[in-house]
């Protein structure tokens, strides 16, 4: 069905791509996408993994999917190397924006380490949570800008599109690597307020866990 998705899609926006060649518009939203979606993946996991070391010492039990996230960015720096290749073969020079990345690149990490809190410690209690990981992740892909530009969105629903983290993040890669479109900063507003209640509130959720899982384990 993605598959389907993204070619239906890639016809339309290979005309209408903000005016970005078609492979570095879609590479340079496919790069944090993989990072967000593999590092909820591996946050949601990280407790069910490491079950059989809950019960035997304590420490932070944040430490696993925090961990988890942090080792997701080794595969960023070098998939970011494929589109720095790409931008060379376009010769698309990066704008000044630039150095607003990291931060946006923070934001998908906080947003998949918030939403992988509330997931791991719902998955210790419920096995089922890591098999719906899947619907989760498949419905954010078809509402972030990864094979199609925020411009096709009408403006009336622009608020409510930029609800989804990943879409001011992904938007505001490609504006730091292309100008071709304005940074976004009120979908990056939007999102990071978003972010910052889905963190604080998983951290709230996983710390009132963290007392049954040994138990539950």
């Amino acid at each position: 069905m993605m598959i389907v998705f993204t070619v239906i899609f890639g016809r339309l926006v290979e005309v209408n791509s903000d005016g970005i060649p078609y492979p570095l518009f879609s590479y340079s939203a496919l790069v944090p996408w993989v990072f967000f979606s593999g590092a909820l993946a591996g946050a949601t996991g990280s407790l069910p993994a490491n079950r059989s070391i809950l019960n035997k010492v304590y420490f932070p039990r944040t430490i696993i999917p925090l961990s988890t996230v942090s080792a997701r960015t080794v595969d960023l720096f070098i998939a970011f190397l494929l589109v720095a290749a790409l931008m060379v073969y376009y010769r698309q020079i990066p704008t000044g924006w630039i150095v607003v990345i990291p931060l946006l690149v923070m934001l998908a990490a906080t947003t998949a380490l918030g939403m992988g809190l509330w997931l791991t410690a719902l998955a210790v209690r419920y096995r089922d949570v890591q098999y719906g990981l899947s619907l989760v992740t498949q419905g954010m892909i078809y509402l972030s800008p990864v094979v199609y530009p925020v411009s096709l969105v009408p403006e009336r629903f622009r608020f409510w599109y930029g609800l989804n983290p990943m879409t001011g993040v992904i938007e505001g890669i490609r504006s730091a690597l292309t100008g071709a479109v304005p940074m976004p900063w009120d979908l990056i507003a939007t999102g990071s307020v978003v972010t910052a209640l889905i963190f604080v509130s998983g951290s709230v959720y996983f710390r009132r866990m963290e007392r049954v899982y040994a138990d539950v384990v």
